[in-house]
């Protein structure tokens, strides 16, 4: 384990946190699925994952292939590099491709733009970023014998609400103040493209991001 430490933020659960049935919930393993699925759109084979969390999706690419590295706060989950989001220890380009997914939401929305400039200067090229984007969600997956299957998804966000922190998240997409327009904004402020955004008619709570460092 190598990395500087130095943060103001604490975890803030703890690693049984992530063991528990509560945790792994269909949705969160339709979440790591969707995490995959952008990563394998890219070119890289190198990945750095920012926050430990249960491992699952770091596991699933060393299985792939992938060389894997993990960046956490939190000690007890053993990270490969300790050390945080907004100050990460690592070189320039030190990766192909780094994923932050449900992770900037345990930021202030004042360190959100140095933590995009720290995901686009240790990535050489992509980036994959997932965070909630809650709101009344209308949804239904459809599948006709012989025809893919799809999926309708619609979602009315909590836009008339202010986000008050609840111990884990100090933001989500869509409350006042923190509109999708407002993270892409500061996305290509750090130097990072959008190449897709969507959300998934059975993950509908989370906004997933495939972006690229612009040249």
């Amino acid at each position: 384990m190598t990395g500087d430490y130095k943060t103001k933020y604490k975890k803030q659960i703890n690693k049984t946190h992530y063991m528990g049935l509560a945790y792994s919930s269909q949705e969160r393993w339709n979440s790591y699925f969707h995490q995959l699925a952008l990563i394998a759109k890219t070119k890289g084979r190198s990945v750095l994952e920012v926050g430990v969390g249960s491992g699952v999706v770091a596991q699933e690419l060393l299985r792939r292939g992938f060389e894997v590295k993990t960046l956490d706060i939190a000690e007890d989950l053993k990270p490969d590099v300790l050390g945080s989001v907004t100050n990460i220890p690592l070189p320039d380009k030190s990766f192909d491709i780094v994923i932050a997914a449900e992770i900037l939401e345990h930021i202030e929305t004042s360190d959100l733009p140095q933590a995009l400039r720290e995901i686009a200067r240790v990535s050489k090229h992509s980036v994959v970023i997932s965070v909630p984007k809650p709101g009344y969600v209308f949804s239904t997956i459809i599948k006709i014998p012989l025809i893919k299957r799809f999926s309708v998804l619609f979602k009315i966000p909590f836009f008339w609400k202010t986000h008050v922190f609840n111990g884990e998240h100090y933001w989500e997409l869509g409350k006042k103040g923190t509109s999708v327009s407002w993270f892409l904004n500061h996305a290509k402020d750090a130097g990072l493209k959008l190449v897709e955004k969507k959300s998934y008619a059975d993950d509908p709570a989370h906004l997933f991001f495939l972006l690229t460092v612009a040249k």
